[in-house]
């Protein structure tokens, strides 16, 4: 084999190696967003609900802004208990 076709094989070697790592990082890149986006929906789902709680409870006992602030701490916490589960959960997969 003469020198220009056996560096033109190595060359398309090394192109089809490096698209596929490229194509591999471009599906890490997605499944680390999706992941990230997962755990702060939770979260701010998670304090979302619980302050939206305290104020129809509130508004119910007419005990302002007390059941608010407590459903919102109870809210974040436990938005922070899942996104600890989840992300243990996540690195169980991999």
């Amino acid at each position: 084999m003469t020198e220009p076709e056996d560096f033109k094989t190595r060359l398309k070697i090394a192109k089809s190696k490096i698209k596929k790592q490229f194509d591999h990082n471009n599906e890490n890149r997605g499944l680390f967003m999706g992941n990230a986006f997962k755990l702060g929906t939770e979260l701010v789902a998670a304090v979302g609900v619980g302050t939206i709680i305290g104020f129809i409870l509130d508004s119910w006992f007419d005990t302002k802004p007390w059941l608010i602030i407590i459903f919102f701490f109870l809210g974040a916490a436990a938005g922070m208990l899942n996104v600890i589960r989840a992300a243990n959960k996540m690195q169980k997969e991999e």
